[in-house]
């Protein structure tokens, strides 16, 4: 996994319109990204929304807010219009954006092992080297959680 101090991956995903992102779109921009497992799963909506209500917040501290996860743009589309997110959905439906920061990993659930995304959060300053790297992400304060760390 990438750690403090690691330049983020030049590739970032897809948008909504189907176009690869690069990090080089949000130049001299401090950067959250942050990867998520599923649209419209009760986790991940609840961290969507909070970033959502924080948003603002965020914006004024200068952070652009970036969610990741490998479902397709459609989904992240009506997700997005769903609980009216203010910020970039990506998709990494190859997972490789996943794998190059390290969050695509072995997961158990109900005593089966499968690959997967690991719900994790990377802060950045304006030159995209992580500040801080957040594994253990209170989904339903993760905007305060963030809050707390940059101010």
């Amino acid at each position: 996994m990438l750690n403090t101090g690691d330049k983020i991956p030049e590739v970032l995903g897809t948008n909504a319109q189907g176009q690869q992102v690069a990090a080089d779109e949000f130049a001299g921009q401090k950067l959250i990204i942050y990867f998520y497992p599923k649209d419209n799963t009760p986790g991940c909506t609840a961290e969507a929304c909070s970033l959502a209500g924080g948003y603002e917040e965020l914006a004024s501290l200068g952070y652009t807010v970036i969610g990741i996860s490998k479902d397709s743009p459609a989904s992240h589309i009506k997700f997005a219009a769903k609980h009216a997110l203010p910020f970039t959905l990506l998709s990494d439906e190859s997972t490789e954006v996943n794998q190059a920061f390290g969050v695509w990993q072995k997961k158990k659930m109900a005593g089966r092992e499968y690959m997967g995304t690991v719900r994790t959060t990377f802060v950045t300053d304006a030159s995209h080297i992580i500040t801080h790297v957040i594994t253990k992400v209170n989904t339903k304060q993760a905007a305060e959680q963030l809050l707390e760390l940059l101010k």
